[in-house]
């Protein structure tokens, strides 16, 4: 059984917010910011918790855009990748050496966790419609 882990796709314009891996089984690969459920958390507030801890950032959970299935060395994850935006405070680093808000045409060019690449493959190939109903400001109209 695949071990559940959030991720958030935060949206800024055209752009979306990737992190550094500091440590750990995949250290130097790029991410979709989130982490691990906890028990009793929905997937949403598991984000919030997250990215906040790991970010200090709020953020607002939209709708889940994709589900990746990857196996690693170190496990079987299943991830599943929420649309999110920024509402409030400044990014600050804690468990990531590095952020960096990137257009989704060319997410290609950083070094992705495995899990990481469809859902950048899927956000480049949908361009503007993987943010219908969230609005202009990744908000809703």
């Amino acid at each position: 059984m695949p071990l559940p882990v959030i991720a958030a796709v935060i949206r800024q314009g055209h752009q979306v917010l990737l992190c550094q891996r500091k440590e750990g089984a995949l250290a130097g690969k790029w991410e979709f910011p989130g982490g691990k459920l906890e028990n009793g958390e929905t997937p949403e507030q598991c984000l919030v918790r997250e990215i906040e801890e790991e970010l200090g950032i709020q953020i607002e959970v939209g709708q889940i855009y994709q589900a990746v299935h990857a196996h690693y060395d170190h496990g079987d994850f299943l991830i599943i990748a929420y649309l999110a935006r920024q509402v409030e405070g400044e990014i600050s680093l804690s468990v990531h050496s590095a952020y960096a808000w990137v257009d989704v045409d060319k997410l290609d060019q950083y070094d992705l966790a495995d899990a990481n690449v469809p859902i950048a493959r899927s956000l480049k190939e949908d361009g503007q419609s993987a943010w219908a109903g969230m609005g202009a400001n990744g908000g809703t109209d």
